[in-house]
């Protein structure tokens, strides 16, 4: 157990002198794939001790007990290791056979492994890395809880390796969701961006508190959907599940966006959806045109918003994160989005967080949306959570914790218009001040900017590309509204 503390820096400390290795991103993923077989082992092992007949997909040879574990201290290493994991270990779990009748606990490794990559160059420190790997004892419970914790913590690494971090939601934020989602055992969750599964893992820890039988453990351990089109945090979903004891865990390496929203029917919808849909991406041209014309925007969030109200069953919840600029957005696909679902669902919260929940990866001000499809939205409350006391923003080192969601906990459960310096810190809308008189602009309760943000020059040209694109429908709007009064164009 003592040296689990330090299980990341000895990783770190051995693979900095790897001339393959370049950066935390390529440390990080290296460390991925050696973590997903240690731990599909130990799950191979219970799997056989209840099952005689169960018969591993790996071939013997490739399996982590069969060439990784290292009892004597004569195991491989150096250029032969380096050999076997490049030339028989990759090609041979890349290549397994897997088609539609293999069973899911079996075709994670084939998607897994699909585009890994071993980036070491020099087998004597990869032999270091896997004896580090190896000490784990993901058979004892105790230590393998511990490990769920350290696994944790390596995820949060990633949100500052690059790019990587866009998977990555503040453990606070999916909690707070998850808490308020109240999740109830016999219901299905779904997050059609799962990135490395944070959403799921608090959707799990607050159903477990609810499981008391054999039939509620058998709902709890099938009570999640999740979809990622990347493959690498892909990786890290599937293992950060086999960690939380989720032997079949329904996970898929697939992109969203490429069905047919019209096709979903009542089988394709879940109870509840909780889900911080990748903003800011564009996809290809062709993906729009699985929407239906007034639906299809050219940025990736509102897609998923549609997806996400085609896939939520009657009665069901949804706890979503979406920009600002979902919010304040006038161009057509935008307004059409927030006509379906404040006409079609129930917009019942907003809560708007304050802007550094994400950083370092993006200074761009994002919010909750929580609604549910019970009927049409009667009113919305807006509830802005300013930053803690003591804090100026959030950062690597001062995070959000799920405790500085207090203020909005205790205004949730006696909600009451609140104002601070002139400015609405919470207030009520009813449906048609949301319609008509503020035009579908549902920017409410912000942030009173009293010094100026500096932004991300990247994040800033997408918050200008935003307020163009909304100001442009706006005076398309008025124009078209001033041709009608003039009595239509002249030919």
């Amino acid at each position: 157990m003592a040296n689990l503390s330090g299980f990341v820096k000895r990783l770190r400390d051995i693979m900095r002198n790897d001339a393959g290795i370049n950066g935390d991103a390529q440390r990080i993923e290296q460390i991925a794939w050696m973590l997903f077989l240690k731990v599909y082992d130990a799950k191979e092992q219970d799997w056989e001790w209840d099952d005689e007949d169960y018969e591993s997909i790996i071939p013997d040879e490739c399996r982590w007990s069969n060439w990784a574990h290292d009892e004597t201290g004569k195991g491989i290493t150096g250029d032969t290791l380096l050999n076997f994991v490049n030339n028989t270990l990759f090609p041979t779990l890349k290549n397994l056979p897997v088609d539609a009748s293999t069973p899911i606990k079996k075709a994670i490794v084939q998607t897994t492994f699909a585009d890994a990559n071993n980036y070491m160059k020099d087998g004597v420190l990869l032999r270091q890395v896997i004896n580090v790997i190896d000490e784990l004892d993901l058979s004892d419970y105790e230590e393998s809880h511990a490990f769920g914790e350290i696994y944790e913590s390596i995820l949060k690494e990633l949100q500052s390796a690059g790019s990587a971090g866009e998977f990555y939601t503040p453990r606070a934020v999916t909690d707070f969701m998850a808490q308020m989602i109240d999740p109830q055992i016999g219901e299905t969750m779904a997050d059609f961006a799962c990135g490395t599964g944070g959403f799921i893992t608090s959707w799990l820890k607050a159903l477990k508190q609810k499981v008391q039988t054999t039939d509620d453990e058998y709902a709890y351990s099938h009570s999640i959907y999740g979809i990622e089109k990347k493959q690498f945090p892909y990786m890290l979903c599937i293992t950060n599940m086999l960690l939380h004891d989720l032997d079949v865990p329904q996970v898929f390496h697939d992109n969203s966006l490429l069905r047919d929203v019209l096709d979903y029917t009542v089988d394709d919808q879940f109870d509840v959806i909780l889900m911080n849909p990748p903003y800011g991406g564009s996809e290809k041209a062709e993906v729009k045109n699985h929407f239906p014309a007034d639906l299809a925007s050219s940025e990736t969030a509102d897609l998923f918003m549609s997806v996400i109200m085609y896939r939520l069953k009657a009665n069901g919840r949804a706890a979503v994160i979406l920009p600002d600029g979902f919010l304040f957005g006038t161009d057509n696909a935008k307004i059409n989005i927030k006509k379906k679902l404040l006409s079609e669902f129930n917009l019942h919260t907003v809560i708007r967080m304050p802007g550094s929940v994400f950083s370092p990866y993006t200074s761009i001000t994002t919010n909750i949306l929580f609604f549910d499809r019970t009927g049409p939205t009667k009113e919305t409350w807006f509830y802005r959570l300013d930053m803690p006391e003591g804090y100026k923003h959030f950062s690597k080192t001062k995070p959000m914790k799920l405790e500085h969601f207090a203020p909005a906990l205790e205004w949730w459960n006696d909600r009451q218009a609140l104002s601070v310096d002139g400015f609405d810190k919470a207030r009520c809308f009813t449906y048609k001040e949301m319609t008509e008189d503020l035009g579908f602009n549902l920017d409410q309760c912000g942030y009173p900017h009293e010094e100026e943000e500096i932004l991300d020059p990247l994040d800033l040209i997408q918050r200008h590309e935003e307020e163009r694109a909304s100001l442009n429908a706006e005076i398309d709007r008025v124009l078209a509204e001033i041709t009608a009064l003039l009595g239509g164009a002249k030919e």
